[in-house]
C-alpha cells in the first residue's frame, strides 16, 4: 500500500527515487520496489489539507483495496480493526493507549503517519479501515537552521512556523530551532485559529510563533492580517496551496525543490532550501537600501552646491564657472560612476542587528537631510570663497581669462566630490572603515582621479583647461580635501547633541 499510495517513483535506469515530497521519498526508499503487473491503480487521491490523508484504490485479482496514509487523529477514528503480528484482523480496542504513544512521540519532534486499508468487491467503500500501523518520521534539524532562525530574530524579524504537523511535533521542532523560547509565545492549531475573529488574531499576532495542523487558507489569512497591521510580510512555501499566500506577501520565498506554481508566485527562489539563504536575503536587502541612501546623499550634496552656485552666483558676480563640456563630465561622475561605486558596498553583519525599516519610512531620513544641507552649504561657500577671494586669486598665475583659476575651480569641484564620497560611505569617524571590502569603489575613484588630472593637463580648449604648476595644484587639492575634516566635525557635533546616526 505504501508503494502505490505514493507520489514518488523509482527511475527505471538509475533506480533512484524521484518526484514527490521528502516524506514520500523517504517512505519509498524504506519499502523498496513492490511493483506488480497483477495490480492496477483505479484511483489516486493526493494528500489534501482538509482531509489530512492521501489514498489510492487498486484492483488485485478482482478485489478492490483502498490504501490510506495520513494524520493519525483523523484515520485512527476511522479504524475499527487492526492487523496483529500474524496478519489476522482483530477488533481495535483501547485507542487511548495508541493516542498516548502518538502524543509522546510527537512531543519529541517525531511526525506520526497512520497507515490503513479497506477491502471491497465493487469499488464502494464505507470508510471503516483496518489499521496496519504507524510511520514514525523525524526530520533532523540542520545546524544552520538554528543559526538562521537566531540571525533572523536578531534582525528584529518575527518568525512564525505554519505547518500541517501535529501540535506536539510542531512545538518540539519550534523549540529546537529557537522559534519558541518564551512563555508568552502563542501556539495555535487551525481549529483554534478558525474560531478567532480577525481583531482577536491581530491582538495576539506579535506573540504568535506556531500554527499547527494549518490549512492553506490559514497562511493567506495571516498574511492579510499582518499587512493590515502595516507590517512587512515575508512568506515561504513550496506547494501549490502556498501560491496564494506567496503572492499576497510583500516578499514570497519559494523553495528550489518546490512546485513550479510556488516558484512563479514568489519573488525569490531559494535554490538550496536553506533558511540561512533567507538571512542572506535580508542582509543584502538592507545593504542595497543603505547603498541607495549613500548614493542619494552624495548626489544631492553635489546638486545642492551646483544649484546654489547657479542661483546665487549671478548676484555675487559669478557667471558660469564651468562649461557645458565640464558639466557633462561632472554629471558622469555624479550619476553613472558614483552609482557603480556605491552599488558594490559590502554587506556588513552589523546591519542585521538594526531595527527593521517600517513600510512607510521615507527614503530620506534626518541624518541624510542634515548631511546634505550641511555639506552642500559648505561646498557652496568653499566654491564662492575660491572664486571671489583675493587671497586665493593671488596664489594662481594671472591671465586675462583667468584660465588658471578656472581650471583649478573645475578640479576643485571634482576632487571635492571625490573626497566627500568617502564621507558619505559611513557614519563613522573612520571614513576608511571597510573600504577594502569595496574594491570597485577604489577602482572607480582611482579612475576618476586619473581622468581628471588628464583633463587638467591635456584638456586644452575642449575642456577649457590649462596645465597647473605644482603649487597651484596643491592649493586646489588642500581646499578640496577640507571637506573631510569639516564633515568629521559635523559628525562629532551631531553625535554630542544626540542626533540620529543611521543611513
Amino acid at each position: 500500500g505504501l508503494f502505490y499510495n505514493n507520489e514518488s517513483f523509482f527511475d527505471e535506469k538509475t533506480h533512484e527515487v524521484l518526484g514527490g515530497n521528502v516524506t514520500d521519498k523517504a517512505i519509498l526508499n524504506y519499502v523498496g520496489d513492490y511493483f506488480s503487473s497483477n495490480i492496477r491503480i483505479v484511483h489516486h487521491s493526493l494528500f489534501d489539507s482538509t482531509n489530512k490523508y492521501s489514498s489510492v484504490v487498486v484492483e488485485k485479482n478482482g478485489k478492490y483495496i483502498k490504501y490510506v496514509k495520513g494524520a493519525s487523529e483523523v484515520l485512527l477514528d476511522k479504524c475499527d480493526r487492526y492487523l496483529n503480528e500474524d496478519g489476522y484482523k482483530q477488533l481495535l480496542l483501547h485507542k487511548e493507549k495508541l493516542e498516548s504513544k502518538i502524543q509522546e512521540a510527537s512531543s519529541m519532534g517525531i511526525r506520526v503517519l497512520c497507515v490503513a486499508y479497506e477491502e471491497s468487491n465493487d469499488d464502494c467503500f464505507g470508510n471503516r479501515f483496518v489499521l496496519v500501523g504507524f510511520l514514525f518520521i523525524r526530520d533532523e534539524v540542520r545546524e544552520e537552521s538554528v543559526e538562521g532562525v537566531r540571525l533572523i530574530k536578531d534582525a528584529g524579524v518575527q518568525v512564525v512556523m505554519i505547518t500541517g504537523d501535529y501540535k506536539g511535533t510542531a512545538c518540539s521542532i519550534a523549540k529546537e530551532v529557537g522559534i519558541l523560547n518564551s512563555c508568552d509565545d502563542k501556539v495555535l492549531t487551525h481549529d483554534e485559529l478558525k474560531q478567532m475573529s480577525d481583531s482577536e488574531v491581530k491582538d495576539i499576532l506579535p506573540c504568535l510563533k506556531v500554527v499547527a495542523r494549518a490549512l492553506p487558507g490559514d497562511k493567506s489569512r495571516l498574511v492579510k492580517l499582518a499587512r493590515e497591521l502595516n507590517l512587512v510580510v515575508g512568506m515561504t512555501g513550496d506547494g501549490v496551496n502556498d501560491a496564494v499566500a506567496l503572492k499576497k506577501a510583500d516578499v514570497g520565498f519559494a523553495m528550489g525543490s518546490g512546485t513550479e506554481v510556488a516558484k512563479e508566485a514568489s519573488d525569490i527562489v531559494i535554490m538550496d532550501d536553506n533558511i540561512l539563504s533567507i538571512e542572506k536575503a535580508i542582509l543584502y536587502g538592507r545593504t542595497i537600501f543603505k547603498s541607495i541612501r549613500k548614493f542619494i546623499i552624495f548626489q544631492l550634496t553635489v546638486n545642492f552646491c551646483a544649484i546654489s552656485i547657479s542661483i546665487i552666483g549671478p548676484f555675487i558676480g559669478i557667471g558660469a564657472p564651468v562649461t557645458v563640456i565640464q558639466m557633462l563630465w561632472i554629471n558622469m561622475v555624479m550619476d553613472t560612476l558614483a552609482g557603480f561605486a556605491f552599488s558594490y558596498e559590502p554587506p556588513l553583519d552589523e546591519y542585521m542587528s538594526e531595527v527593521p525599516k517600517k513600510r512607510g519610512e521615507s527614503i530620506i531620513n534626518h541624518y541624510m537631510l542634515q548631511e546634505i544641507l550641511f555639506m552642500g552649504s559648505y561646498c557652496f561657500l568653499l566654491c564662492v570663497f575660491f572664486l571671489k577671494s583675493n587671497i586665493i586669486k593671488s596664489m594662481f598665475r594671472y591671465s586675462v581669462s583667468n584660465r588658471y583659476l578656472m581650471t583649478a575651480f573645475f578640479g576643485l569641484f571634482i576632487f571635492m566630490s571625490i573626497f566627500n564620497s568617502f564621507n558619505t560611505r559611513t557614519v563613522r569617524l573612520n571614513i576608511l572603515q571597510d573600504i577594502f571590502k569595496n574594491k570597485i569603489f577604489i577602482l572607480i575613484i582611482g579612475f576618476i582621479v586619473l581622468v581628471q588630472i588628464g583633463m587638467i593637463y591635456y584638456g586644452g580648449s575642449l575642456f577649457r583647461t590649462t596645465a597647473l604648476n605644482l603649487s597651484e595644484f596643491m592649493v586646489m587639492m588642500i581646499l578640496s580635501f577640507s571637506v573631510i575634516p569639516v564633515d568629521l566635525l559635523r559628525k562629532i557635533i551631531f553625535k554630542k547633541i544626540g542626533a540620529s546616526f543611521d543611513i
